[in-house]
């Protein structure tokens, strides 16, 4: 039997005479400042993803899922054939960790990634689930009129 749990964009700051919250979500950003920000711009799919344990700088233990990401094509940054990403949340040990402002990745998932670079060899998405926009079988963003061919314009406009 799996155990679910479920992890929101907000963190309670303990204060000597009363606990709020504190909202760690990012305002949406436009396409062209995601595409600024970002340290590379790709479509790509998933190769493979791999979750395991891991201790954030906060000391917290969380499942986090590697994503192996097949580049298909490099709008912004240093071409690759293949690059890893983190993404928080996962499977792992009879437990499920989804976080509320990422999305989760499977094997053959496609998308346009707008990664942050951690080390060189490894990549998160920048702002988080914003970095991630899916694609559909024609190209087109989930749940938008956004196609990749406008994403591709905009990134040459920012190159």
């Amino acid at each position: 039997h799996t155990r679910s749990f479920h992890v929101t964009g907000v963190q309670t700051c303990a204060l000597p005479i009363l606990s709020a919250p504190v909202w760690a979500a990012h305002k949406p950003e436009t396409v062209p400042n995601r595409i600024s920000g970002a340290a590379r711009v790709i479509v790509a799919h998933a190769k493979a993803v791999t979750p395991r344990w891991a201790t954030n700088k906060w000391g917290d233990r969380l499942i986090v899922s590697r994503v192996v990401l097949e580049v298909e094509e490099t709008l912004k940054g240093a071409p690759a054939k293949e690059l890893a990403m983190d993404l928080d949340g996962g499977s792992l040990d009879g437990l499920t960790l989804r976080v509320s402002d990422l999305q989760s990745l499977e094997p053959g998932d496609r998308a346009v990634f707008f990664l942050d670079d951690v080390d060189g060899a490894v990549f998160t998405p920048h702002l988080r689930g914003q970095g991630i926009l899916e694609l559909d079988n024609t190209d087109m963003v989930k749940g938008s009129s956004l196609h990749l061919n406008d994403i591709r314009g905009m990134a040459r406009g920012r190159n």
